[in-house]
């Protein structure tokens, strides 16, 4: 799998930008590229034969942005900067410098007000210069490099609508009446307006931003670092915590954050691991135990020893799930990009045509002809399509990620609609993965049986496979010459004395009749006993299960499990589908079948599930926290349990009905405002303040999607 690239790209103000970024990549030869216009992200894949980036990085700045390579974009990052507050302070100095120029020159049209020095045309030419001077030197910037790669953004209309304006209004001085030819403060409304709208746009997409940023955030913090001088004295300092090293030393006391990953080892501290679980309640950890970087120590003090930095922590590899997903597209926007690009192209054709058709056919006249014109050109907004999906995904995964949901998947979030049955795996997913042993038989010595149990156990990964190894631990486990493990069968391992021993389900036992045990023990194909496995059922399952049987979606069990353990925990849940003693094999197949009759996900513990969640239209995966890093489900619930998984859905759901509001909104606005503009019923300056406006109530409508109610 090839590594992928991470920079940060500041001065993006619209979809076409990142279009424009996107394109200049691709012809460098650069794959898998994604480039986000909401946040700056730029991630694409790793070239072998690049070792650096300088002549890619020239082109993509000499279109006008900056960028900020691996190492700038995480100190961007992890000094809480967003790549927008720059753009935002600058178009605000702009908007402050460039206002009272166009206030005068607006004042000549106030009832009443009969300052006859305004209406000259050098007078009128002078409060224009500094306004046209400031807005070429941003918007036509942004339009001509913009034209360079290929790909024409908004700021391409706004320069072009400003020239026609002012260009005729210089003409207009050469000639014998300039009065009938002053459009100069059209020119600077469009220019001022535009700024604040812009403006407007860039703090309301920001916002859309907020519980990500907040996530961020988390990243730098000071840490107690522990050194030891020549008399092994114990000295104490304050570190940053981004040069902390694997295997540091550090102090956290009660109220501290934990600074990154790490292990302690001496003292116990109730932690509130809330940023990872969302689980408020303090969980006690001592000695051994992991600390989570990010989570908050409540009460206690510790030594720790640091296992992990920067992008191998826990809360990083968060971070990272929900930066790749918000760089992705779903089907929707791909079709708005295409749209997107021939937007601009199309807009100044219909202001060409507009021009034309009002001069010659509707006879308006030059001056009103070119009027319509500009205003067509001023009043089309292309970013409308190019946020509607970015400012929702955007709003839908921060507050999934608040509440301990990660989607990695975009394209699956508008898939929740269509979901009309979930498979659940049994144990540790419906049930709570915590075993206990409820009873166990053997013909052999007892502290020997349980000493040849442990012995094959400890060697394995599965959930069971650890509690009875955990349960049973012995000092002097059997040394084994050879060990296998074979999934949805158990453990074989063969002894000095070269007998073979076996533990794992039913299927280990040639014509048993009696299949009601978890777990049967065998020495050399001969049973010597077998152990019963307690596992509580989840307390949230059933009001999750009734969540789904209510909004229509048919709940399914598929579980390696015996049928009879299966059918006790479905009864009690409601299920009545249930596919019971499946190998890993046989739930790869039946989750195919069932996937080919109706779109279906699937909740695992995306361990033993792996092969069938990867089948699955929506894969979920419930993940502790240390195994976030190594998940590959579509959505990963960091939530102890399934409680979120209804809110999961929901949001999913919630998220992609945003953005469908968000593109209606978008052609209904362009559908609408452009025909109104050609038809000379909207001045310039009016169109101006529309555009500014019209993204502001698509980025409101995204950042409803963090206060509406689920239903």
């Amino acid at each position: 799998k090839m590594e992928k690239v991470h920079w940060k790209v500041d001065g993006m103000t619209c979809a076409n930008c990142a279009l424009s970024v996107h394109k200049t990549l691709e012809k460098s030869g650069l794959n898998n590229i994604s480039v986000n216009p909401i946040n700056g992200d730029v991630l694409f894949e790793e070239k072998p034969e690049h070792t650096d980036y300088k002549d890619i990085i020239k082109k993509v700045e000499g279109l006008g942005y900056k960028v900020h390579t691996n190492a700038d974009a995480a100190q961007h990052s992890h000094h809480g900067h967003s790549h927008k507050s720059d753009t935002g302070k600058g178009l605000m100095l702009r908007f402050w410098i460039t206002l009272p120029f166009t206030i005068i020159l607006m004042l000549h049209m106030v009832p009443g007000l009969h300052w006859h020095w305004l209406m000259n045309p050098w007078v009128q030419l002078g409060l224009t210069l500094p306004v046209f001077i400031i807005g070429l030197e941003y918007f036509g910037k942004s339009a001509f490099n913009s034209l360079r790669s290929g790909v024409a953004n908004m700021n391409v209309l706004i320069t072009l609508g400003a020239i026609a304006a002012f260009g005729y209004s210089i003409y207009g001085l050469t000639t014998p009446n300039p009065q009938d030819y002053m459009f100069f403060e059209t020119a600077a409304s469009i220019i001022t307006i535009v700024f604040f709208g812009n403006y407007l746009e860039d703090l309301t997409v920001r916002k859309t931003q907020k519980e990500v940023e907040q996530l961020g955030r988390l990243q730098v913090v000071m840490a107690n670092m522990i050194a030891y001088d020549g008399d092994h004295n114990e000295n104490i300092f304050p570190v940053e915590n981004i040069h902390l090293k694997v295997g540091d030393l550090i102090l956290i006391k009660s109220g501290e954050q934990v600074p990154m990953d790490c292990k302690i080892l001496w003292g116990d501290a109730e932690v509130n691991e809330a940023i990872i679980t969302g689980e408020s309640i303090p969980v006690l950890k001592s000695k051994n135990d992991d600390l989570i970087g990010g989570s908050i120590i409540a009460g206690g003090t510790v030594k720790a020893y640091v296992t992990a930095t920067g992008k191998d922590t826990v809360l990083n590899s968060m971070l990272q799930l929900v930066a790749k997903a918000q760089t992705e597209k779903p089907p929707v926007q791909k079709l708005a990009d295409k749209i997107s690009a021939v937007f601009v192209p199309a807009v100044i054709l219909v202001a060409v045509l507009t021009f034309a058709g009002n001069l010659w056919i509707g006879d308006v006249g030059f001056k009103n002809s070119l009027i319509r014109a500009i205003a067509v050109l001023v009043v089309a907004c292309p970013c409308a399509l190019g946020l509607a999906t970015p400012a929702a995904i955007a709003v839908g995964l921060g507050r999934a990620a608040k509440n301990g949901i990660l989607y990695t998947d975009i394209s699956r979030m508008e898939q929740f609609q269509h979901i009309q049955q979930i498979v659940f795996d049994k144990t540790g997913t419906l049930t709570t993965g915590k075993f206990s042993i409820s009873s166990f038989n053997t013909t052999i010595d007892e502290a020997e049986f349980k000493k040849i149990v442990y012995s094959l156990e400890k060697m394995s990964t599965h959930p069971i496979a650890k509690s009875v190894a955990e349960a049973w631990y012995v000092k002097t486990p059997v040394r084994w010459l050879s060990i296998k493990e074979e999934r949805g069968l158990g453990v074989t391992g063969k002894d000095a004395a070269n007998n073979e021993y076996a533990i794992g389900s039913h299927k280990l036992v040639a014509d048993i009749e009696d299949k009601s045990h978890q777990l049967y023990v065998l020495k050399n194909g001969v049973l010597i006993g077998w152990i019963d496995i307690a596992d509580d059922i989840r307390p949230e399952a059933k009001s999750v299960i009734d969540f789904c049987k209510a909004r229509g979606i048919t709940p399914v069990m598929l579980s390696g499990d015996t049928m009879d353990k299966c059918r006790v925990v479905a009864e009690q849940l409601g299920i009545s589908e249930v596919f019971a003693g499946q190998t890993p094999e046989q739930k790869l197949n039946k989750i195919t079948a069932l996937n080919a009759e109706k779109p279906t996900a699937m909740v695992g513990d995306g361990i033993n599930d792996a092969p069938a969640l990867a089948k699955a239209s929506i894969s979920i995966s419930l993940a502790e926290a240390s195994k976030i890093a190594i998940q590959n489900a579509s959505v990963i619930l960091t939530r102890n349990g399934l409680s979120s998984l209804p809110e999961a859905i929901m949001l999913g759901k919630e998220t992609n009905f945003t953005i469908k509001t968000n593109f209606f909104w978008a052609f209904l606005y362009n559908g609408f405002a452009i025909p109104v503009a050609a038809l000379g019923y909207l001045h310039p300056t009016m169109g101006a303040l529309i555009m500014g406006g019209s993204d502001v109530v698509l980025a409101i409508n995204s950042l409803w999607l963090r206060v509406k109610k689920l239903k």
